[in-house]
């Protein structure tokens, strides 16, 4: 018995795969514009603040006696 292969013309098949017209772009395009929106609002307000921390205290004297005694 012959084996039949039915294969769909080659214009058909060419049409539908350019039928989306770019929507999958779009719709990346706006996920990046949200996931930048979303760093600048909540992720450099927490790299500003340090992570969590209270900073860094340094402590300066009023007064520096420099003033050095020599030894006879």
């Amino acid at each position: 018995m012959a084996t039949i292969i039915n294969n769909p013309p080659a214009e058909n098949a060419n049409t539908t795969s350019n039928n989306n017209s770019g929507s999958g772009f779009l719709v990346g395009v706006i996920l990046l514009i949200i996931a930048a929106i979303a760093f600048f609002y909540y992720g450099l307000p927490y790299l500003n603040a340090g992570m969590g921390s209270a900073g860094t205290q340094v402590n300066i004297p009023d007064k520096v006696d420099v003033n050095v005694q020599q030894q006879p």
